[in-house]
């Protein structure tokens, strides 16, 4: 029933109140001593009496009309009935109605707002009856055909005057709640668009963060396996796998502290891996101890976009990550079988074929397992392509992706 409001907004709502009583109070006694009417239908003082507690019950309708506009409401009703009740004439305290019925459209709930709809009309048909209907009593008695007439055209237009008054507040208290309602979509939208931007960065971050991290621990682990087997017979072997461990760390450090920056920070991407940063990737491989083919029929023509080439960078990336991590395993932690990797660079379209053999200790679906395949997927479907990926049913794995070309522009 009560909304919430700050308070500074309560105190300018009393402030305000508290002006327009001392004012109405002011008018009300002037005319009160200037005036010659009879006022009401009791005693004059009592009609005085009465006058002034309308006057401070508009004032405190007025300072609850944003902070409860049913209340509001209903105090304006609880005055306007008594004051039809004591034969007052106009006060100016009624002044407060098209402040109550202003608040009502802009900020009452959905009762409220055609509540106060209700009230423009009943209280512009309430007030013409008040006003007009003793006068046509009295004229109808003397049955003067003209002066019936000009009361019920004073009738229609009284009604009309009042009604387009009371509905002007109320219209633009709906015009405001129109306004609103807006401000709060465009809040809500901005809000989700943040959200969304948000949780974009954040799956591409994990991606990247899987890839970088994956990759690195499989060479990692290769290199460490193929080193503690040939300690004892070939110790420069040993220590080249020690060297390459040290490079494979640190580039993955490197890249790991790049991902964690743009994670702490709303700010353009940082450097991304490219083309011409496949060389390291096939040497990385070869280091852990895979005999790689790599076979490039037909050559790249053109300029290739970067979102292209990252997808075919992470892709492969994550295939031959696979392929150490599943591939079959010779003896002394030597890997067995070929790595194959094959582009084929069409005018509309880049192929990346990858296979590699499923080694005896690994399930079928080994490389399924876990996030891999999903973020392969993941990154051809940003650039609008495909990839399948599973056994071929002759031991080997086969990772096979379509990327349009124009679709990576």
């Amino acid at each position: 029933m009560f909304r919430p409001l700050i308070r500074t907004q309560q105190r300018v709502d009393i402030v305000v109140a508290a002006l327009f009583g001392l004012f109405a109070l002011a008018a009300t006694l002037i005319l009160w001593t200037s005036s010659g009417v009879r006022w009401g239908v009791v005693d004059e003082r009592v009609a005085a009496v009465v006058a002034v507690l309308l006057t401070a019950v508009s004032a405190v309708a007025l300072a609850l009309r944003r902070r409860s506009p049913a209340l509001a409401l209903a105090i304006s009703w609880g005055a306007a009935l008594v004051q039809m009740a004591t034969g007052l004439p106009p006060l100016p305290a009624n002044l407060a109605i098209f402040a109550v019925l202003y608040t009502t459209a802009a900020y009452g709930t959905r009762r409220v707002f055609w509540a106060g709809f209700a009230s423009a009309l009943g209280g512009a048909a309430a007030m013409t009856l008040y006003l007009i209907v003793p006068g046509f009593v009295q004229v109808a008695g003397d049955r003067e055909p003209s002066s019936v007439a000009t009361l019920v055209f004073a009738f229609v237009m009284t009604f009309v005057a009042s009604a387009l008054a009371l509905l002007l507040a109320w219209t633009i208290g709906a015009l405001v709640r129109t306004g609103i309602r807006a401000r709060e979509n465009w809040h809500a939208q901005q809000l989700a668009e943040a959200e969304a931007a948000a949780e974009a960065q954040r799956t591409r971050i994990a991606r990247d963060m899987h890839d970088v991290v994956a990759h690195s621990l499989a060479v990692v682990i290769a290199q460490a396996d193929g080193a503690r087997y040939a300690a004892a017979a070939d110790p420069d072997a040993a220590a080249s796998a020690l060297g390459t461990i040290s490079q494979t760390a640190r580039a993955a450090l490197a890249d790991v502290r790049m991902l964690l920056t743009q994670l702490r920070h709303t700010q353009a991407d940082g450097p991304q891996p490219s083309l011409a940063d496949l060389e390291q990737l096939y040497a990385q491989v070869r280091a852990a101890g895979v005999d790689l083919a790599v076979e490039v029929d037909p050559m790249p023509r053109g300029e290739t976009a970067a979102s292209l080439q990252l997808a075919v960078y992470r892709i492969l990336q994550e295939a031959l990550t696979n392929a150490l991590r599943h591939g079959a395993v010779g003896d002394r932690g030597a890997r067995g079988g070929r790595v194959d990797v094959r582009f084929s660079w069409h005018d509309e379209r880049v192929e990346v074929v990858v296979t590699n053999p499923i080694g005896a200790a690994a399930a079928p679906d080994g490389a399924a397992r876990g996030h891999g395949l999903i973020g392969m997927r993941e990154r051809a479907q940003l650039v609008g392509g495909t990839l399948e990926a599973g056994p071929d049913g002759a031991g080997r794995f086969v990772v096979r992706a379509a990327l349009p070309r124009e679709g990576g522009a």
